[in-house]
């Protein structure tokens, strides 16, 4: 298991490259929700390969745009040596959930693909976000639906006394 140590570092370089191609007067965050899966299978002629995903979430805190952010490591191995190594990861920039900017903050997080509770493919991503200078906030869910774009709907919070 020691090979996928570098799993870390791509997914640390994926993050560092999309903060700083969003700019340097922006604040960017990392979302405290990353999730990693890893998966095994054995092929023909006793080859196993063993594939581990990761994503998180980098947020605009000004502007409250955020990006969803993965990495992949695919290993394929047989009983004495690490035969390939695959890597793959990007970030794609997602919505606005506040129409002017402020100070915000935001977490995400989403279901484990596949799983019981996964209707819409791979399933949806719960994402809060709060405007820390005024008392707003907003809970939002993001689907993947499989035909068309994903489908964003955000509840303003209301705060009762």
């Amino acid at each position: 298991m020691t090979r996928f140590r570098g799993s870390g570092l791509v997914a640390g370089l994926v993050l560092l490259a999309a903060a700083g191609q969003a700019g340097a007067a922006e604040d960017i965050r990392l979302s405290n929700n990353q999730r990693i899966a890893c998966g095994r299978g054995l092929n023909a002629g006793k080859l196993q390969n063993i594939n581990c995903r990761s994503y998180a979430y980098l947020f605009n805190t000004q502007t409250s745009e955020f990006y969803r952010c993965q990495v992949s490591v695919a290993v394929t191995r047989d009983n004495k040596e690490v035969l390939k190594v695959d890597t793959d990861g990007g970030c794609t920039l997602k919505a606005r959930i506040f129409p002017d900017n402020s100070s915000y903050a935001f977490d995400a997080t989403e279901t484990e693909p596949p799983n019981t509770n996964a209707f819409f493919g791979a399933g949806g991503t719960a994402i809060w976000a709060a405007d820390t200078a005024a008392l707003k906030a907003k809970g939002c869910i993001l689907l993947n639906v499989g035909v068309g774009p994903d489908v964003l709907r955000c509840v303003d919070m209301t705060f009762a006394k």
